[in-house]
């Protein structure tokens, strides 16, 4: 409702199948949009019909119809079926940048 990201649903018979959700950011070496791929879930019953394909589809086609330059993305090291489907939609692995996070306690 606030419009901060972009959910695609997929479905089957009304039923959800999976999602994926996506952050808008700004490259700001590039000038252009950029858009941030936080969640990818596909339903286990749902897994390896295609599913996964689609919502990386549907993330692509936004990402071309917003003139952005990129989509980031993040994945455990051992999540190997995941790695094997970014890498399927030619999508690059850093292995030359690390990624720090900072944990804020809660109050």
């Amino acid at each position: 409702s606030n419009k901060q990201s972009i959910i695609f649903i997929a479905a089957l018979d009304g039923e959800a199948q999976g999602f994926t959700q996506l952050y808008p950011a700004f490259a700001s070496l590039s000038l252009k949009p950029s858009w941030i791929l936080n969640d990818l879930y596909v339903a286990p019953n749902s897994r390896g019909k295609g599913v996964a394909n689609a919502l990386m589809a549907a993330a692509r086609q936004l990402a071309a119809e917003t003139n952005a330059c990129e989509i980031f993305l993040q994945t455990a090291r051992s999540n190997y079926k995941a790695q094997a489907l970014y890498e399927k939609l030619h999508y690059r692995r850093d292995d030359e940048f690390l990624v720090y996070t900072l944990d804020i306690p809660s109050t």
